[in-house]
């Protein structure tokens, strides 16, 4: 049975929607004025597949994902460029369908823009201040988090400790300083609407809460997005729409972790701030094939973990992925042999119950990536013992089948590379330089047990000292060969391949 990691509770929940074999889900989606960056693309391919999976597992998800088309970066990129709003959006909403096509991430059943929700935003507006959770000042309207007793539930903080913090306009007409702004009446050279409190624009937090209930009903099932969109965003969200109906917002609340870029946290500042576009434009590679290899590194972590992007790492997803396609290339082959057809079912078998296993368990691609690589192993095996024409095609279909929820083996051709040795320097997605070191292995030869016990240890290291990249790395290295960790209460861990 799936179970689905909760923020709102902080605990593995089994996941059961309101309505049956029917998922109703929003994840935010982005401000559109300027181009999507690797973290974007972490967040949409975590949803993507999520949303694979349900469907695979019976689902009909009506998947909301909203675009934030009224904002003060939009106004200030159009004031800069001397153009007008709509024609910011209009660019970025564009270029955002052309990177997420890229990576195979497939449109939402919905996806909606602020703009086009006005009416809905000033009625809930209009609800929260009737109910006394909201007041008017001068042209802008506040909601009032004192009145919201359960205010920082989602984040796990306190009101009392809380500082104004990112996105929240320090203002003291507020009578806490927390309060954040529902509509902000217009000022020159802003697009506005009109509204009983005069023309204006809604706040960032109120657009997603009357999209999702306009689209999802006033309770839905998950609601997701970037870590990062916890605290103020989402805890806003709950704070506005519970408050608005006296019911429960989101019942399942699932968030992606961050990324970092070779162990350092992603900013413009450092200089490793790359857009997806950027990335592919530096590949040495065609889009579709870069597409799967980001694809492959960014499943190789589960998704609530931070991800550590780095060249090395996409040039062993691009490693593994090789050796996926060898095998595929190898079943296109005519043979009369049928010596091992009778152990084929029972391998595809066994994988595609593990498989749904690791995905059922807050849907753990890395294990996932895991079983198909031991499935790879064995059907290796059993073509080397002989398998007929009509056996290699139902193998081949199968990793079809439970690739598709990854989004992965769907290609009828690939381009290989030749797989680096210790010192050769390689260039990955980012076009930033590493060199293979030794003991770096292809993936295509198998661990040892003292390889692979002294990663381990290497591991357990680096949690004890905090270090939670390394060991995020470590682990993701030995996954991409097919080596499960499992973690122990007592602090040690257990292997199997």
């Amino acid at each position: 049975m799936l179970s689905i990691y909760n923020t709102l509770t902080g605990k593995k929940e089994p996941f059961h929607s309101l309505q049956p074999k029917t998922v109703r889900m929003y994840v935010c989606g982005v401000t559109v004025y300027d181009y999507c960056h690797i973290g974007h693309a972490r967040s949409a391919l975590v949803f993507d597949v999520i949303r694979r999976y349900l469907e695979f597992s019976g689902y009909q998800v009506e998947f909301v994902k909203n675009f934030t088309d009224v904002d003060d970066k939009i106004i200030k990129r159009a004031h800069e460029r001397g153009v007008s709003c709509d024609t910011i959006t209009a660019e970025f909403i564009e270029a955002y369908y052309q990177d997420m096509g890229k990576l195979g991430v497939r449109r939402a059943t919905n996806e909606p823009k602020a703009t086009e929700h006005m009416a809905e935003i000033i009625a809930l507006v209009g609800t929260l201040i009737q109910k006394g959770l909201a007041y008017p000042v001068a042209g802008d309207v506040y909601f009032q988090v004192e009145k919201y007793q359960d205010y920082g539930r989602l984040s796990k903080r306190k009101l009392e400790d809380l500082q104004a913090g990112a996105r929240v306009d320090v203002d003291e007409r507020k009578r806490h300083p927390m309060d954040f702004a529902l509509w902000k009446g217009s000022k020159p050279g802003e697009p506005s609407w009109e509204s009983p409190w005069g023309p204006g624009r809604p706040g960032w937090h109120i657009e997603c809460s009357a999209m999702a209930m306009r689209h999802l009903g006033e309770t839905f099932d998950i609601h997701g997005g970037g870590m990062d969109l916890i605290f103020p965003h989402h805890e806003n969200e709950i704070a506005q729409s519970c408050g608005a109906t006296g019911k429960e917002f989101a019942r399942y609340w699932v968030h992606n972790g961050f990324v970092q870029i070779n162990q350092e946290k992603m900013s413009k500042s450092l200089g490793n701030f790359f857009t997806i576009r950027e990335i592919f434009e530096k590949s040495e590679w065609p889009e579709d094939i870069a597409g799967e290899m980001l694809r492959y590194f960014l499943l190789a972590t589960q998704y609530r973990g931070p991800l550590n992007f780095s060249d090395h790492a996409i040039n062993e997803a691009k490693q593994t992925l090789n050796g996926f396609y060898d095998l595929f290339k190898r079943l296109e082959e005519k043979t009369e042999s049928a010596t091992a057809d009778r152990d084929l079912p029972g391998v595809m078998k066994r994988c595609r119950e593990a498989f749904c296993e690791a995905m059922d368990d807050d849907f753990n691609t890395p294990v996932a990536l895991a079983e198909l690589q031991r499935m790879k192993s064995d059907v290796n095996k059993l073509l080397s013992l002989g398998l007929s024409t009509e056996a290699r095609k139902i193998s081949r279909k199968e990793f079809r089948s439970l690739g598709n929820i990854l989004g992965l083996f769907q290609f009828d051709k690939w381009e290989f590379v030749d797989k680096p040795r210790p010192g050769d320097v390689v260039v990955g997605l980012t076009g930033v330089e590493s060199r293979i070191m030794v003991g770096q292995v292809s993936p295509e030869i198998e661990l040892s047990k003292e390889q692979i016990e002294q990663q381990i240890a290497e591991r357990l290291d680096a949690k004890k000292k905090k270090n939670f990249s390394k060991a995020d790395e470590i682990r993701q290295f030995l996954a991409s060969r097919g080596i499960v960790i499992e973690d122990k209460p007592d602090g040690t861990s257990r292997w199997k391949r």
